[in-house]
């Protein structure tokens, strides 16, 4: 019985010790994590380059052909918008292109065979005519100089055959310019005319292939502005594309903290929600820093201090890394 209850004494014994042990030990860890020092982090964002993705000309968005999330490809189309006026502006233009084209060939081509042949039948019967006229003076001039006919005959006959050679003369002229075509002036300004139609409808056809909207940049749609049916104006945002290869991270740093950093240099960043370190280099550095109150010039010993925004790139493309995923910089790494 005296055996047995010494065992017990020893086994209430031991547990009590094991208990203190777990307490000591407990305390001990305490103290340790309460005394050494953490590390620190300076917290940052990540951000990547956004397009807002627009028309140049007004209408109502006919079709629509992406959501949000989806992935889309440069000069992709995204939407169509729908506009009468333009189309109207299409037709308008395209008469007017007709029309200058017509006056350049009419003036190019000259007068109809037809007309051509008709003056030319016209000169040939002014030249008999003409040719008539002088045989005739002469005959008359004949018979004056032997005294057979009167002065007035002769200047008659004279008379006469210069008419006829005049008339002669014009029909001609008008053969040759109908031969000859329009004047070098008429048909220049003529293709003035065309040049102009043509950059008028060239003109129209920008617009309608601005009513086709294409993305500007490979990206995935991050925003939807608009939806189907909607009057939209010129340049008012359709979609947002973001381009998630285009990332980098943002960090607001005060001046004390620049000393070690400077473009090029290389940091190992925490991504928490990645639960992973990416290799980044300092891309960019502002010029010119913001006022900040991390210390006031008031306090002993103080002063004002500005803060300076430093970009940071990765290294090496990272998955599934999106804007305003939290990066962290430990302080110990820029001291």
């Amino acid at each position: 019985m005296m055996m047995i209850n010494a065992l017990k004494m020893f086994g209430k014994f031991v547990i009590v010790v094991v208990l203190i042990a777990f307490v000591v030990l407990g305390v001990i860890q305490l103290q340790k994590f309460a005394t050494e020092p953490r590390e620190q982090f300076l917290q940052g964002q990540m951000e990547a380059r956004r397009v807002l993705v627009s028309g140049k000309v007004p209408g109502r968005i006919d079709r629509l052909f992406v959501h949000e999330g989806d992935v889309v490809f440069k000069d992709s189309l995204v939407a169509i918008i729908s506009s009468p006026e333009i189309e109207a502006k299409k037709i308008q233009a395209q008469g007017a292109l007709g029309a200058a084209q017509a006056q350049a060939n009419k003036a190019k081509n000259g007068a109809r065979h037809e007309d051509i042949a008709a003056l030319k039948a016209m000169a040939d019967r002014a030249q008999e005519a003409a040719t008539l006229a002088k045989n005739t003076y002469d005959r008359v001039q004949k018979l004056f100089d032997e005294g057979v006919l009167p002065l007035q005959k002769r200047d008659e006959a004279e008379t006469q055959m210069k008419a006829s050679q005049s008339a002669a003369d014009a029909a001609k002229a008008q053969y040759n310019q109908a031969v000859a075509g329009a004047r070098s002036e008429d048909k220049a300004a003529a293709n003035a005319l065309v040049m102009q139609a043509q950059g008028a409808n060239a003109e129209v056809d920008a617009y309608l292939e601005e009513t086709k909207i294409r993305a500007p940049i490979t990206g995935e749609v991050s925003l939807k502005l608009a939806e189907e049916g909607e009057v939209v104006g010129s340049g008012m945002p359709v979609i947002a594309v973001t381009d998630l290869d285009d990332a980098w991270a943002v960090f607001h740093l005060r001046e004390d903290y620049l000393k070690n950093v400077s473009k090029g240099k290389k940091f190992n960043l925490q991504i928490p929600a990645l639960d992973q370190k990416v290799e980044m280099e300092v891309a960019y550095i502002a010029s010119v820093g913001d006022y900040a109150t991390w210390r006031s010039s008031k306090e002993s010993g103080g002063f004002d201090l500005k803060t300076f925004e430093v970009r940071m790139r990765p290294a090496k493309k990272v998955e599934n890394l999106r804007p305003g995923m939290s990066v962290l910089l430990s302080v110990e790494d820029i001291q």
